[in-house]
């Protein structure tokens, strides 16, 4: 494997069978609950939602009052409420709190066509990674004007917050404007890694893995990052090797697997 860049302080992946961290029970209860929020703020006698959310938890989900919901800050904070009939919410646990994740895991990915960059975001953040980092790549054929890049990273940032609802995050991913492969590449200090055939097993070495285009990377991309990993035997399209490496990164992160020797 290509070394690191040096100074890069990222730990050692976890061996095959360490033991995952042991969840406590307020987190299982967490994971119980009958939805998920991010509310601004977590202190106070009654939690204020925001219309879009009211809606979701009265009208979609159709919620009653009584039932648990699981409130964020998106910053780690959390707490147990209850649904009121007014439609907002009861605290009736302490507020928890959980740290950051560790080393923080990010997939870049080069734009794809049509809603395809929206289940990408959509998935990366049920899986867990905490940056997530459109790009254009030089061979990349959908490119955004500066409105349509606004408009649609708005759309991403929303996307990745009702992903997070719906897999029970306490930390909202950051989700990066779209912005050309060498800004993206050369913001991981010499930690990230570009997705190839015939690279090396996927590794907390490199915690940030970048997906280029269908077309693949172009040789002045390739000479710009040192590192590559494999996502496999088989040729992913770019959305799925987006997830893919989320998972593995994720994964080893958890101490669940041990690449190294794929």
């Amino acid at each position: 494997m290509t070394e690191r860049a040096e100074g890069s302080q990222v730990p050692p992946a976890r061996s095959l069978g360490a033991a995952a961290p042991a969840r406590s029970p307020a987190a299982e209860a967490r994971r119980g609950s009958a939805a998920h929020v991010f509310v601004d703020d977590l202190a106070g006698p009654v939690l204020t939602l925001s219309e879009e959310d009211e809606h979701h938890l009265l009208r979609v989900l159709r919620l009653r009052a009584g039932e648990t919901v699981s409130a964020s800050d998106g910053a780690g904070s959390w707490r147990l409420c209850e649904l009121s009939a007014a439609g907002g919410l009861d605290p009736v646990g302490e507020v928890e709190f959980e740290p950051a994740p560790s080393p923080p895991v990010a997939v870049g990915f080069a734009l794809t066509k049509g809603d395809k960059p929206e289940w990408t975001v959509q998935k990366l953040t049920e899986v867990g990674v905490d940056v997530v980092m459109p790009f254009t790549a030089s061979r990349s054929v959908v490119r955004w004007d500066p409105d349509k890049a606004a408009r649609n990273h708005e759309r991403l940032a929303r996307v990745a917050r009702e992903a997070a609802m719906q897999s029970r995050r306490v930390w909202l991913p950051e989700v990066r404007p779209v912005a050309p492969f060498e800004a993206v590449a050369g913001g991981w200090g010499g930690a990230a890694a570009l997705a190839e055939p015939g690279g090396s097993p996927v590794s907390l070495d490199y915690p940030c893995v970048l997906v280029g285009p269908e077309g693949g990377w172009a040789a002045e991309e390739k000479a710009a990052v040192a590192a590559n990993v494999s996502l496999g035997p088989t040729i992913l399209r770019a959305e799925t090797a987006a997830v893919a490496a989320a998972v593995l990164l994720c994964a080893l992160r958890e101490g669940r697997g041990d690449f190294h020797h794929q």
